[in-house]
């Protein structure tokens, strides 16, 4: 079962990498169709290469540490 908690965890674990360039993410809610909802902050907000960090860096990452992750969206 997802929760908050673990989901955070590992958001923890990228927001390292996500601060480097001035960003961030923060979690909005899990749906119970296993839909990750984030919203990106900072620099990430309005950067080109978002759509990039979120599926390849965010998604990625969540689907491999949960397997019940069916995707990541971000939301405004």
């Amino acid at each position: 079962m997802l929760t908050k908690e673990a989901i955070e965890q590992s958001l923890e674990h990228l927001r390292v990498f996500l601060a480097i360039d001035g960003g961030d993410v923060e979690l909005v809610q899990i749906t119970d169709a296993g839909i990750v909802e984030v919203r990106l902050l900072g620099s990430c907000a309005g950067c080109p290469m978002s759509s990039m960090t979120l599926r390849a860096g965010i998604e990625r990452f969540l689907m491999i540490q949960h397997p019940e992750v069916r995707r990541v969206e971000q939301v405004k």
